[in-house]
């Protein structure tokens, strides 16, 4: 399918009449505000359908959806929120990194947001509280922001005699370089050294695995980002070409050659989000809606990449591992 075919089935052509609130010939409008790409959130998109139907709309049908998609140019959110507002939708589904969310916030006040992201939205003052969000944002956090420690101590035990660890993270990414500092600290208690390596830019993954390489890191953290996420299959290449163990916190990084994540389920978060996002279409109001968090966490590894990187999973990680990939 060609790109221009695939943004158009993904709705980024789509316009709508307005009224007091948008309504489209099908029924109530929503405003879809994404921090990546149509193609590589695809799966995810028809997640969030799949929770829409649940909740009784079917795009198309009885519910329309405006889509914007900032391509990973963090800085494009703020207007494609912005336009959204002008347009009147009934509701803002904001997801694909923080990002959109604290964009579609600072855009309104009244129309209703459900975000889905991995970070603590209490700690970025999107809402007041898990249980009583107070505001017009609710939604779900999958809280994957939160792992890195696990992680640390679960790539130690994929590569024991690695002294140097990497992190990657897009400076542009809200709370990254917080991240960071949390996990040196978990890194050091391990006896290992963090190198923070930073990317912004899809031109920029070369030189940083190149530096890690050259550094001696053998294994590196991935954090969870829209950008790292659109080129997470260029990711998990550069990182076997150099001889490091990638490790992400979301399964998409090892189907696309990762070696392992660990980490919720990305596409049962869009699912739940729709849900809510269907509940204020019935009426609820967003700050009586609790903050969704997931609480199922799932291992899975790549076998295959483990061997072209010559490393041999313990028998403990395989025996815990939700799924081995071969």
């Amino acid at each position: 399918m060609k790109r221009r075919e695939l943004i158009t089935l993904l709705g980024g052509a789509a316009a709508w009449p307005l009224g007091a609130r948008a309504q489209s010939s099908t029924g109530p409008v929503i405003g879809f505000l994404h921090g990546a790409t149509p193609e590589s959130y695809a799966h995810l998109v028809t997640a969030f359908r799949q929770g829409l139907n649940e909740a009784g709309f079917v795009e198309g049908r009885n519910v329309a959806i405006e889509y914007r998609w900032a391509e990973g140019k963090y800085d494009r959110l703020p207007r494609l929120a912005a336009e959204l507002v002008a347009r009147k939708v009934n509701v803002i589904a904001a997801t694909g990194g923080s990002v959109s969310a604290i964009a579609a916030k600072a855009a309104t006040t009244t129309v209703p947001i459900v975000f889905s992201f991995g970070a603590d939205p209490v700690k970025l003052n999107l809402v007041a509280s898990f249980n009583h969000p107070g505001g017009n944002l609710t939604g779900v956090s999958f809280l994957i922001d939160l792992v890195p420690a696990k992680l640390a101590q679960l790539m130690h035990e994929l590569v024991p005699d690695a002294t140097v660890m990497g992190f990657l993270i897009n400076p542009d990414s809200p709370g990254a370089e917080s991240d960071a500092r949390e996990l040196e600290a978990a890194v050091e208690s391990l006896g290992q050294k963090l190198l923070t390596v930073r990317a912004s830019a899809e031109g920029a993954f070369e030189p940083v695995f190149a530096s890690l390489a050259q550094q001696r890191a053998h294994a590196v953290l991935v954090r969870g980002d829209p950008l790292f996420f659109i080129w997470r299959e260029q990711l998990a290449a550069l990182a076997v070409r150099n001889g490091i163990a990638a490790v992400a916190n979301l399964r998409e990084y090892v189907d696309a050659g990762g070696l392992m994540s660990y980490g919720t389920s990305l596409a049962d978060a869009y699912r739940q989000q729709a849900i809510i996002v269907g509940r204020i279409l019935k009426g609820a109001n967003p700050a009586d809606l609790p903050v969704i968090q997931s609480t199922r966490f799932e291992l899975i590894i790549n076998r295959k990449t483990a061997k072209a990187l010559g490393i041999k999973i313990s028998d403990n990680l395989v025996s815990i591992a939700d799924e081995v990939i071969e």
